[in-house]
């Protein structure tokens, strides 16, 4: 089982969402708070076994509605996903991915990983 894991940083709080073998495979933005910060991990319980996919690393991809993960190539030409909430805020993103299959099964992770994950801080 995931599970997410909050921690302070110069600027606020974030998260990780962790799967069962510890790898981060979705991270937060920081929020202010710890109330608006746990209000992102329901965010990403509720919406990533929803979301629909949008491979925008295919030519004439179709547009999908969010909740959505999105996936697409970075600068540095890296793989990466972003999954966006119903009304249309990214909630969580991941890291680069050197091959295609490689996000794809980033997604599917954190789609299994945030339905029961716990939320814990980490110690400092």
């Amino acid at each position: 089982m995931g599970k997410f894991v909050i921690k302070n940083t110069k600027t606020g709080i974030k998260f990780d969402l962790k799967a069962t073998n510890g790898q981060v495979v979705a991270s937060s933005q920081v929020y202010k708070s710890m109330k608006t910060c746990l209000n992102g991990t329901a965010s990403v319980v509720k919406n990533a076994p929803i979301a629909a996919l949008e491979d925008q690393t295919v030519e004439g991809y179709v547009k999908q509605k969010c909740p959505k993960f999105e996936v697409y190539v970075d600068k540095k030409g890296e793989y990466r996903f972003r999954l966006k909430a119903i009304n249309g805020q990214i909630i969580a993103v991941s890291e680069g991915y050197v091959k295609i299959a490689s996000c794809m099964n980033g997604i599917d992770s954190v789609r299994k990983n945030a339905v029961d994950a716990p939320v814990e801080e980490e110690e400092e």
